[in-house]
């Protein structure tokens, strides 16, 4: 039983046995790759796959990597419209891998992260169905009663844009530079987004970062989202928020922060605009406030990949000349300042 960084599968077999987790033959683990956040393992035996998360080995910054959230909303969501794998074990502590954990079911299907496998799912028709699927899906998430899942206390009923500017401006002194030259630009905009913030008209669970490769669609047939994926920054909040920062994550710059060549950057998605108005005609809301939206998406962005920057610069074996999601920080604030002028 070999384990892996961040993976110790003794301890983890010896938890799943404790806690009656059904389980046939050598208990195994291999690195999902593709997160720049909380690390994903597979772990499976003879009979069974799960899918294991945990936060990153280094550079932990306040409030990030809750697995007991992740863990909660999953559980919670498990009969409702929103496909989400099954919960299966979590510990909100360090006492079996040195660090919290949560597993669910493994889910087939297709994580479509580059733009080479999303020109794997087939023409033009096939993406743009592929697309109101998942926006389907976050609607559907945005109409689900948190008092009927058992979330009303997930998080506050009002105030989630005043809070949200207040905690990634806060955010931004624990991942900055020494003497950071995009101090002011930051400020700008976030001084920006305090003087214009309006009023919460409407309360739901809210994902927090959602496009495509935070899901799983079905082999078979990418119109169907079998799983979505990466709750860690879920909670209650204003769903426009969430649906403008999926839209965000069209910009160029998600490139620079997840070192590749998107698909959901890729030149056959429907643009941010074009985006933004199928989720408002599927969920029958109008866009308000939605300049305010969209600039807050860029500022929640920009400090998330100042974030991933700030872990790189911490770790001790970190690849020189890895600094692409630095790269991103000033570009997205300077979109934000543009949207809100």
């Amino acid at each position: 039983m070999t384990s892996l960084d961040g993976l110790d599968l003794a301890a983890l077999d010896r938890h799943l046995r404790a806690v009656g987790i059904p389980r046939s033959g050598e208990l195994q683990g291999q690195f999902i790759s593709g997160g720049r956040s909380n690390l994903t393992f597979l772990v499976f035996d003879d009979e069974s796959k799960w899918v294991l998360r945990r936060p990153p080995l280094h550079g932990l910054t306040p409030s990030a990597h809750d697995m007991g959230r992740e863990y909660r909303v999953v559980a919670a969501l498990a009969d409702s419209e929103v496909p989400v794998a099954r919960a299966v074990t979590m510990r909100d502590d360090d006492s079996v891998l040195g660090a919290p954990f949560q597993m669910v079911e493994y889910v087939a299907g297709n994580v479509v992260r580059s733009r080479v496998e999303l020109d794997a799912l087939g023409g033009a028709e096939v993406v743009s169905a592929c697309v109101d699927s998942l926006i389907r899906v976050l609607v559907d998430l945005h109409e689900v009663d948190p008092s009927a899942v058992g979330l009303s206390d997930f998080g506050k009923p009002t105030g989630y844009l005043e809070r949200q500017v207040r905690r990634w401006g806060s955010q931004w002194q624990h991942v900055r530079l020494p003497d950071d030259p995009r101090d002011g630009d930051v400020e700008r905009l976030h001084a920006k987004l305090a003087e214009a913030l309006p009023e919460q008209t409407r309360t739901s669970i809210v994902h927090g970062d959602y496009r495509i490769d935070n899901t799983i669609v079905a082999a078979e047939d990418p119109t169907v989202v079998r799983a979505v994926l990466d709750w860690e920054m879920s909670t209650l909040g204003d769903p426009l928020a969430d649906a403008a920062l999926m839209c965000v994550h069209r910009d160029p710059a998600l490139n620079l922060i997840l070192n590749e060549e998107t698909a959901w950057t890729a030149p056959q998605m429907p643009s941010a605009d074009e985006l933004a108005h199928r989720y408002s005609l599927i969920s029958g809301h109008p866009l308000a406030h939605w300049d305010f939206q969209m600039a807050l998406g860029y500022f929640k962005l920009a400090i998330i990949a100042a974030g991933i920057d700030f872990r790189r610069r911490m770790a001790s074996d970190r690849p020189e000349g890895d600094d692409r999601a630095g790269q991103a920080v000033a570009v997205l604030i300077s979109r934000g300042l543009e949207t809100l002028s």
